[in-house]
């Protein structure tokens, strides 16, 4: 079972990485009107335009993994009963309470 969590867990990692700069290019193009953000080795950028640009990025890309790995984790404990983690003891929050219908 954990080796097929990993094997889940790593392809959701790869979409997730894909779908962050993808909405980060969409972000960046909408806000800047710039097709490209900038490299931080541009040297017709400055230093405020790179560090906002890697901030957004970073920003982006660790909403969409934590989005992305907590629903993996809610599908897993759903379909097996037991909340993926590196910890046994590890539960969500709502584990012990009932299903509000």
């Amino acid at each position: 079972m954990k080796l097929l969590n990993k094997a889940v867990g790593m392809v959701v990692s790869v979409i997730g990485g894909m779908l962050a700069q993808a909405l980060f290019k969409r972000i960046w193009k909408t806000a800047t009107g710039q097709q490209d953000a900038p490299r931080p080795t541009d040297a017709r950028r400055g230093w405020g335009e790179i560090l906002l640009a890697a901030a957004l990025q970073g920003a982006i890309f660790a909403v969409v993994q934590a989005a992305l790995d907590r629903g993996t984790a809610e599908g897993t404990s759903k379909l097996t009963g037991v909340w993926p983690g590196d910890d046994a003891g590890d539960q969500p929050a709502d584990a012990g309470k009932p299903a509000e219908e």
